[in-house]
C-alpha cells in the first residue's frame, strides 16, 4: 500500500469521524458516517482485501445506512439546541487524551518490534467470494434464510407502527 493513499483516507475516516461526533444536524452526521465508512473500504481495498472493502461499501454504507437515515426520519428527530461548554470536563478529556498519546508513544519508541514494517501478506490460492458462498449458501443456508425472514418481518413491524391514524 502506498504510504500517501494510507495517510489520505486515514484522515479522511478522522475528519468526518470527528464530524460525526460535532454535528448537532442528525442526517449531516449520518452522511458524515457513510463517509467515514467509504474511507474504511478504501483502506481495506488498498491491503488488497477486496471482498472486505465490497462489503463494507454494501452492507454499512449501503444498507445500514439507510436504516439509520430511515430511522432518524421516522423519529423526526431536529438538530440539538446549543448548549454551554462546560469546559472542565473538555480540560479533563483534552488532558486524558493528551496523556494517552504521550503513553502510547513511550510504548511505541520502547519495543523495537513496534517500529518494524508489517510484512505483506501472502495471497491465498483461493478466491475470498468463492470460498464464503459455499460456507454461507452450504453450512449456513438454514440461519441465513431465517435472518432474512426477520429483517422482512421486522420491517413491516416498523411500517406497521410508523403509520399513523386518521383523526
Amino acid at each position: 500500500m502506498s504510504p500517501f493513499f494510507f495517510w489520505l483516507f486515514s484522515a479522511l475516516m478522522l475528519i468526518f469521524g470527528a464530524a460525526v461526533v460535532v454535528n448537532r444536524n442528525p442526517v449531516a452526521s449520518a452522511l458524515s458516517l457513510v463517509v467515514c465508512f467509504i474511507g474504511l473500504a478504501a483502506l481495506f481495498i488498498t491491503l488488497d482485501a477486496f471482498f472486505i472493502g465490497i462489503i463494507q461499501v454494501l452492507v454499512y454504507a449501503g444498507a445500514v445506512m439507510v436504516l439509520f437515515l430511515f430511522i432518524i426520519m421516522l423519529l423526526d428527530l431536529r438538530a440539538e439546541e446549543r448548549r454551554r461548554i462546560n469546559f472542565l470536563a473538555f480540560a479533563g478529556g483534552a488532558a486524558v487524551a493528551v496523556i494517552f498519546f504521550f503513553q502510547l508513544y513511550a510504548v511505541i519508541n520502547h519495543l523495537a518490534i513496534a517500529r518494524l514494517p508489517f510484512p505483506a501478506l501472502p495471497h491465498a490460492p483461493t478466491d475470498d467470494v468463492h470460498s464464503v458462498g459455499l460456507l454461507l449458501f452450504g453450512n449456513y443456508n438454514l440461519p441465513f434464510q431465517v435472518i432474512g425472514v426477520l429483517i422482512l418481518v421486522a420491517t413491516i413491524g416498523v411500517i406497521v407502527l410508523s403509520k399513523r391514524e386518521l383523526r
